[in-house]
């Protein structure tokens, strides 16, 4: 990288700091930002400045949001109100809903528990979850979808422990084989989710 011009270097080194973003990568990113016009250049600067200072938490699920609300509790109107579906990330419940098989509920915890990292229940929005589970009578359903790593099991254990006393039905996200795939190459830790998750017909 040294035979770059020193802002170019700066660029770079930024680019870098994205999650599966390597050099190599970084590299053409910045050579494809040297190439547009300046005017195309400001308003991509602009877009990055904007995501900063015009994203907040929703108050209610904690989804990426602008202003107080997030677009799916905009329209909760439009939602069956009867199920919160509990997720790791913004990531996950985009993910989630862009399948279009769910029109509940969600609720972004932002994490997992894992001691080992420092991050343990107070570090998440599990309180603010027991709130609002506490607050909203129409509630008869929570589906855990954590990830299925150990912080995302551990996790899933500890929300089923705090909402045990309730009269809700707590459920877990499937897991196993995923569809397509022939069972012979799979690994082992799928063949014992896909077991222990397997269903009758």
């Amino acid at each position: 990288m040294n035979s770059y011009a020193p802002p170019i270097k700066r660029l770079i080194t930024a680019f870098t700091g994205f999650p599966g973003i390597g050099e190599k990568t970084a590299a053409r990113m910045v050579n494809h930002i040297v190439q547009i016009s300046e005017e195309n250049a400001v308003a991509m600067a602009k877009c990055i400045i904007d995501v900063k200072t015009e994203i907040k938490l929703c108050s209610i699920c904690f989804n990426l949001a602008e202003g107080e609300l997030c677009e799916i509790c905009k329209g909760k109107a439009t939602r069956d109100e009867h199920s919160i579906c509990v997720v790791e990330d913004t990531d996950t419940l985009i993910t989630i809903e862009e399948s279009g098989a769910y029109t509940g509920l969600y609720h972004v915890l932002h994490g997992a528990v894992s001691p080992l990292d420092g991050i343990g229940p107070d570090n998440l929005k599990i309180k603010e979850l027991l709130t609002r589970i506490a607050n909203n009578n129409n509630i008869v359903e929570i589906i855990v979808a954590t990830n299925p790593t150990v912080s995302g099991e551990a996790t899933a254990l500890l929300l089923t422990h705090l909402l045990n006393d309730r009269n809700i039905k707590i459920s877990r996200l499937a897991l196993g084989i995923p569809v397509g795939v022939d069972i012979r190459y799979t690994d082992k830790m799928t063949i014992g989710k896909a077991l222990e998750f397997r269903r009758s017909f």
